[in-house]
């Protein structure tokens, strides 16, 4: 399965499943980034840094490491909003 760190700029995804402990778990509904939400991927440099996505008509940068800690997938089909 992929994660959130592999996938490439411009794209969406849905989110599948989150590894990690009730940190990670945490912080990412603190930011509003939940199981079965899908998500676009605004950028992802290859370089690393940060990935920005936007979900829910808004801006989220989300860590290299903790990118990795979310499985996603194809979506069904694409949101309304970039």
């Amino acid at each position: 399965m992929l994660t959130l760190d592999q996938i490439p700029t411009e794209k969406y995804v849905k989110i599948k499943n989150v590894e990690g402990g009730t940190w990670v778990k945490q912080r990412l509904q603190n930011l509003g980034i939940h199981v079965g939400e899908s998500i676009f991927v605004k950028r992802s440099a290859i370089l690393g840094g940060p990935i920005l996505v936007t979900i829910n008509n808004s801006d989220v940068a989300i860590g290299r490491g903790m990118a990795r800690k979310i499985a996603v997938s194809e979506p069904e089909h694409e949101p309304k909003y970039k």
